[in-house]
């Protein structure tokens, strides 16, 4: 539920087919990443940042907004030098491995987020933002090495593997981590009821604190078999120029795209707003709910495991929609609900639903989703999990469909780059906001903005290419 955007095709030449083991490698580098953002960006790390280690709650989450703004922003900046450089010839192994040190490195870090500890915030912030660069960035070359282990017209089947047993390995990895070691410092107990497996101090929350290390473990065990069985291309020298003339050809194809494919670059831009938006929402609505609700890492798991849950359904149901009903009004629909039921979660606070309706705030020690602003918000949070999948999938449709036949490959690298070129900007927006006005609630609001943007340009494209779904 953490990665918002998928995988999109991202080379033109096909090699022989990889055997089944390196192809097996490949794959599990998404299981490898995948805790990194359902754990640490997600679920339980960022909201016990924002709820555990810092002192106000506010600063904390305009913190953390920056944080991931700027290491979203760096990455950004350094994708399209770097993806010159992966196809220019150079082997991608030794780029993998250099970012998934500073992937590494970045998740261990976060162990020094002890409660009361503020001075330690620049260090933890820091080792944050390694760790989103490392794993953006290793993700440019992992991307890159696909054409050269599959035929072209199995490209999105491999894409897709990758991207379900990520979700998996999240759902996993969660699971782990919330049933059996992080405890709540209440009660002492897990989101299984159980004593935590490790003897962990819950006064210095070394069980919140150790999710950095784990999910840094858990990197280094599961990338393995990408570095022992997925073969790399040859080594060459880097050409003189090569970097420049990859940089030049994406500006040739990007005004190609703005002349002659207008419609799709409508699409993209408003897919570009939306995505912003959708991960955003993910981002911050486990912080905000353990904001007002007080939630620790066995409510924060759970929620965790619903809406992944709640997501995969919603991704199957959007799937015979988008058959039936086509992909843009797929996408309308269910943006639309995405964006009621996000602004229904902002409308539930410690004492009120819907904005206006008191409800009794949750009682010291309740048992988890016991109050009724707790249900609401669950409830809300269930309808953003249906809607998400249906966005995330119908939008790789559309443009597969709006697509001429001749440009698929090239057309499916913009629409990875597009989800990943402003994933700063929400963030940005709300740590500003946030910290001009004191108020989670409002910050987080700003994601409203890019969603509703996104959703009035897709009503402005035309997308019968193929088929009107107006």
């Amino acid at each position: 539920m953490a990665r918002v955007e998928q995988q999109g095709a991202t080379g033109r030449a096909a090699a022989a087919p990889a055997g089944k083991l390196a192809l097996f490698g490949w794959v599990l580098f998404d299981w490898a990443t995948q805790p990194f953002y359902t754990l640490v960006v997600t679920f339980l790390f960022a909201p016990y940042f924002v709820n555990g280690f810092m002192d106000d709650p506010a600063r904390g989450s305009s913190l953390w907004a920056y944080a991931t703004g700027i290491a979203e922003l760096i990455a950004a900046a350094l994708a399209p030098v770097l993806g010159a450089i992966a196809d220019a010839g150079t082997p991608r192994k030794p780029w993998i491995a250099a970012f998934s040190v500073l992937l590494f490195v970045g998740l261990c870090g976060l162990w020094f987020a002890i409660p009361g500890e503020i001075k330690l915030a620049p260090r933890v912030l820091l080792s944050f933002g390694l760790a989103t660069i490392g794993a953006e960035l290793a993700t440019v070359f992992t991307n890159a090495m696909m054409p050269s282990l599959i035929g072209n017209h199995r490209l999105g089947t491999l894409s897709g593997i990758g991207w379900a047993t990520g979700y998996v390995g999240g759902l996993v990895s969660l699971a782990l981590i919330a049933g059996l070691v992080v405890a709540d410092p209440h009660t002492g107990k897990t989101l299984l009821g159980l004593p935590p497996v490790l003897p962990l101090d819950t006064a210095t929350r070394e069980g919140d604190r150790l999710i950095g290390p784990f999910s840094a473990v858990w990197f280094l065990v599961f990338v393995l078999p990408l570095f022992l069985f997925t073969p790399d291309r040859p080594g060459k020298p880097l050409k003189t120029g090569a970097v420049t003339a990859g940089l030049s050809q994406l500006v040739r194809s990007v005004k190609e795209l703005v002349r002659h494919h207008v419609e799709i670059a409508k699409f993209l831009l408003a897919r570009m707003l939306y995505a912003d938006g959708l991960g955003a929402v993910f981002a911050f609505g486990g912080i905000y709910a353990g904001t007002v609700f007080g939630w620790g890492a066995a409510e924060l798991g759970l929620f965790g495991v619903i809406l992944t849950i709640t997501g995969t359904l919603g991704a199957a149901l959007g799937g015979l929609l988008d058959d039936r009903k086509g992909s843009k009004a797929v996408i309308v629909g269910t943006l639309l609900l995405f964006i009621a039921a996000s602004i229904g979660v902002l409308s539930v606070d410690h004492d009120h639903v819907l904005f206006v309706v008191p409800v009794e705030p949750k009682a010291p020690g309740g048992a988890p989703f016991s109050s009724v602003g707790e249900q609401i918000y669950l409830a809300f949070a269930m309808l953003i999990g249906i809607a998400s999948g249906p966005i995330q999938s119908s939008s790789r449709t559309l443009l597969a469909r709006m697509c001429p036949e001749d440009k698929v490959t090239e057309f499916f690298g913009f629409f990875s780059f597009s989800g990943k070129i402003t994933a700063f900007a929400a963030p940005l927006a709300i740590g500003a906001v946030t910290h001009a006005t004191g108020s989670q609630r409002i910050g987080i609001a700003m994601s409203l903005v890019f969603l509703i943007a996104g959703l009035l340009l897709l009503l402005r494209v035309r997308s019968d290419r193929h088929v009107s779904y107006t």
